[in-house]
């Protein structure tokens, strides 16, 4: 029988003025009984509009039908045959604008819970199932991946399973790219990525750490002198982005890439860290993206007293998701809305000594739809801080694309491909990602890579 409850089944968190305090994740998960309920909401539409919203078109209604039978495992098997990562996606893909934006039930209503029910039965899986994925049947073909974020983990998965010998050549000393370096443990546990990866491992994926393309070898060594028949570019776009305001050299001036490694990879928050951070007692965070909230969240766990969003239009414009712009007003972050930042101020010893801001006003939409914002007169002002982390984007690292040749970039350093499957210029060689788009979110990495990997086995099969 179906819960025609109009609001989804609430998730357990933690209080927040605990965690805001600490590194445990936030979002607590639903038990057998919150799961069951909340997929007795789902109405098995005929047409499954939920799936359209979904990158790697997962079979949505038909694993929400095996929770609401209790089938758990059944419910992963069909998650895991569309995903890669489905414990990841259940924590950090924006449903809400794409599965979900979908849901029939959210017409008059809340739509499925379908992320919730996602991590759900990721999580069961782990923590109940033994069971190792099978290793397909080697077809004597191997290919590169270059990158172990979403993209490249999905690209390698889905290659591993048609038989590719697969590797994996990561820059870091850790896999799992933006997973582990850029998204906090209290969103996601590294724990979580670690079994991800494992099961990909599983599946006969070889993971090779501190192999920076570009420098230890090249693109053109692993076709030409490696045996690899084709390459995958998913190296994201970890190369921050500064404002050029007088003052961001300045002792205490992060960029939030800077700042969430040492605090994610780094464990910069644990006593006596190899990497610390200094500790701050008022953070100012420039940005209103997923990353900015990441920055702040973690400035304030890390003992801030004070932790400021300074973003230049209007709480409606943020593009954080909604969930995490509320979890960090909860948690006691202080929103600078309709404010821009015009100079970093040096306190006389090369450290922040404050942040100077002009006030704000939206006026007509620009290129992208959003009320362009506009300074007021006479409205400067000085925020007291002693940090500042630039969260105002991001785009590819230069090196891939200066040491190969024949591969096309555009004016923002993105490679160029000739559709979504990932086809660049240079024969044999394949992009998704964050590395193509600029940075974007996992899911849509994901579905990059998943569309890449049926591209090259095409074009291994037909070469």
């Amino acid at each position: 029988m179906a819960n025609l409850s109009l609001k989804k089944n609430e998730m357990p968190v933690q209080k927040a003025d605990v965690r805001n305090k600490n590194f445990n994740e936030v979002a607590l998960g639903y038990t057998e009984e919150q799961a069951v309920a909340e997929a007795e909401r789902c109405l098995s539409c005929k047409n499954k509009p939920c799936i359209t919203g979904c990158p790697v078109a997962i079979n949505i209604p038909a694993f929400i039908e095996k929770v609401r039978e209790r089938n758990f495992e059944g419910a992963y098997e069909i998650l895991i045959k569309s995903s890669s990562l489905p414990a990841v996606c259940g924590r950090v893909c924006p449903q809400e604008n794409q599965c979900e934006a979908k849901c029939v039930r959210g017409i008059k209503g809340e739509p499925v819970a379908i992320g919730r029910l996602e991590r759900f039965v990721a999580d069961y899986h782990m923590a109940h199932s033994k069971n190792q994925p099978e290793k397909s049947k080697s077809n004597g073909h191997k290919v590169a991946v270059i990158g172990s974020g979403p993209s490249g983990l999905t690209c390698a998965g889905e290659l591993a399973k048609m038989g590719y010998d697969v590797t994996i050549f990561e820059a870091l000393h850790l896999a799992g790219g933006v997973l582990v370096y850029g998204i906090p443990e209290f969103r996601l546990p590294k724990e979580i990525v670690r079994k991800e990866i494992e099961n990909l491992k599983s599946l006969g994926v070889n993971v090779l750490t501190n192999m920076v393309i570009g420098k230890v070898l090249s693109i053109d060594e692993l076709l030409n002198e490696e045996g690899f028949d084709a390459v995958y570019i998913g190296t994201g776009a970890g190369l921050p982005r500064f404002m050029e305001i007088p003052g961001e050299n300045l002792n205490g001036v992060y960029s939030a890439n800077e700042f969430l490694t040492r605090t994610n990879l780094m464990k910069a928050y644990i006593e006596n860290s190899d990497t610390p951070i200094k500790k701050s007692k008022n953070v100012a965070v420039v940005g209103g993206g997923n990353v900015a909230m990441d920055a702040a969240r973690c400035a304030k766990r890390l003992g801030a007293e004070n932790v400021y969003i300074i973003y230049r239009r209007s709480l409606e414009e943020m593009p954080a998701r909604k969930e995490e712009v509320e979890h960090a007003g909860e948690e006691g972050i202080i929103f600078k809305i309709l404010t821009n930042p015009t100079e970093i101020l040096n306190d006389g010893t090369g450290f922040v000594g404050g942040i100077k801001c002009t006030e704000m006003e939206l006026g007509e939409p620009d290129i992208s739809g959003r009320r362009r914002p506009i300074e007021k007169k006479n409205s400067e002002f000085t925020l007291e801080v002693d940090c500042v982390i630039m969260s105002i984007g991001t785009s590819p690292n230069p090196l891939i694309r200066n040491t190969t040749k024949g591969l096309d970039t555009n004016e923002k350093g993105c490679i160029i491909t000739s559709d979504r499957r990932g086809i660049t210029s240079r024969e044999g060689v394949f992009a998704g990602g964050d590395a193509v788009t600029g940075a974007a979110t996992v899911i849509l990495a994901m579905g990059a890579g998943k569309d890449a990997a049926l591209a090259i086995d095409d074009y291994i099969k037909n070469k």
